[in-house]
């Protein structure tokens, strides 16, 4: 399963500045809105969505339950990416990733509005899992339509800092989400947060409408797919294939390699930013806006890094970065809990800080090297399930496996320890995917 050759713009050298702006500025936002969207279901999953729609058993039970909804949320995003991935390679990336903007708004202003469990009983969590499934499946929609929206757009050499400019919609994305929550708490009394002030972040969410809008009517399709429509258009139809059925056929092992080397950021991400959350403010009684804080500046610092490495893989190669990255993160697990371990805030600013730096180093490239993976008329579907099955093994599910294996260890050591697991499967993947860029 040899990885399928890129294929450089050529054709987008000869288009206006304003135009290439304009594109990579809707990208970005559309990423932003959209991760925003997500992210407001992680925090409140750590703060109130277990005592107010699974209230039944211990408070840690109630946890469990809510980060399980939350891991719901990456299970539907390869269905995302799998619809979003064949229509966007056949039809276009622009419709899809209006289609994941709407789909997105209407979930998260679903959750904004629904009764409790007290109200409507066990209606209430069955919806929000439903809400939580719609949100998976636009998030997975998304990521491919504005990744390539932004690449296929750059000139000659720049795909990696065009790509970084979607990647910027994840900590975008968690500091508005910190943000609109720090604000609603700092405005409310604890009783009233939790009667009605949480809702507020996913009200927010009905803006992605207005996005999806904007996109539809001024944005234009991508050079690179115009160009691949031309030659499937060439092509007789009882020769066509469909883009999963070539890539499942032809480059599975390169979507899972790709999967396989994104796993351990995703997940240590979650862990952050959910995970954290949750263990810092449970079990170690730090104050929740505290905890908050810190989460949104050291997303801020990474608005900063995901560019900076972008641009350096532009010039020193997507892999070296990228694995960089990995070993980074395989190195710090152990002093990132150690240091959130002793409770000072000081200290959880330091080990978070350094994380993301690792982190950021890994993700400014990523958009760029995945793409580069496909040829653009398999693109959107092979990305997309790279990126897809990275989120569903490693983000999804990292806060609820962070919760078991504290309670089964009672030590914060086993969470080190499943994210030095992630990374050196990473750092093999990185190995296998740069053997076989050489050999081609």
């Amino acid at each position: 399963m040899d990885m399928a050759p890129s294929a450089h713009p050529a054709t987008t050298t000869a288009l206006p500045t304003v135009n290439r702006r304009r594109v990579a500025t809707a990208a970005a936002l559309a990423s932003a809105v959209e991760w925003y969207d997500y992210f407001v279901f992680g925090i409140a999953a750590a703060l109130v969505l277990g005592d107010l729609y699974f209230p039944a058993g211990s408070p840690t039970a109630g946890v469990l339950a809510a980060f399980a909804t939350f891991a719901v949320g990456f299970l539907a995003r390869p269905i995302g990416g799998i619809v979003a991935g064949q229509l966007g390679d056949k039809r276009g990336r622009k419709p899809m990733l209006v289609l994941a903007l709407t789909l997105m708004g209407i979930a998260t202003t679903g959750i904004g509005l629904l009764p409790t469990y007290e109200t409507i009983g066990v209606a209430a969590p069955i919806l929000l899992v439903l809400f939580r499934v719609l949100q998976g499946i636009a998030v997975g929609a998304q990521w491919g339509g504005a990744m390539l929206m932004a690449t296929e757009y750059a000139p000659e050499g720049k795909r990696g800092i065009y790509g970084s400019f979607v990647q910027l919609g994840v900590p975008i994305g968690v500091v508005t989400a910190n943000t609109v929550f720090l604000l609603a708490g700092a405005f409310t009394t604890d009783s009233e947060f939790a009667a009605w002030a949480w809702r507020v972040p996913f009200l927010v969410g009905l803006l992605v409408l207005v996005l999806a809008w904007y996109i539809h009517t001024r944005v234009e399709e991508t050079p690179e797919f115009r160009e691949a429509e031309k030659r499937l258009a060439e092509e007789e139809k009882a020769e066509q294939s469909s883009p999963l059925r070539t890539i499942l056929r032809d480059h599975l092992g390169t979507v899972l390699l790709a999967g396989g080397s994104f796993a351990v950021n995703t997940a240590t991400f979650y862990i952050i930013i959910t995970g954290v959350l949750d263990y810092t403010t449970r079990e170690l009684g730090m104050k929740k806006s505290a905890v908050l804080t810190v989460s949104l500046c050291v997303s801020l610092t990474q608005l900063v890094l995901i560019p900076a490495a972008a641009a350096l893989s532009d010039k020193v190669g997507r892999i070296r970065v990228y694995a960089l990255g990995a070993a980074g993160i395989a190195l710090w697990a152990v002093p990132l809990f150690l240091l959130i371990d002793t409770g000072s805030l000081l200290w959880l600013a330091v080990g978070s800080f350094v994380a993301s730096c690792f982190l950021s180093i890994m993700y400014g490239p990523q958009a760029a090297l995945f793409a580069e993976l496909f040829t653009p008329e398999m693109r959107y579907t092979g990305a997309s399930l790279g990126y897809q099955i990275a989120a569903v093994f490693g983000g999804g599910l990292a806060p609820f496996v962070m919760v078991l294996l504290l309670e089964a260890t009672g030590t914060s050591m086993s969470v080190s320890a499943y994210i030095i697991g992630l990374a050196v499967i990473a750092l093999l993947s990185i190995k296998v995917l740069a053997d076989k860029a050489r050999s081609r």
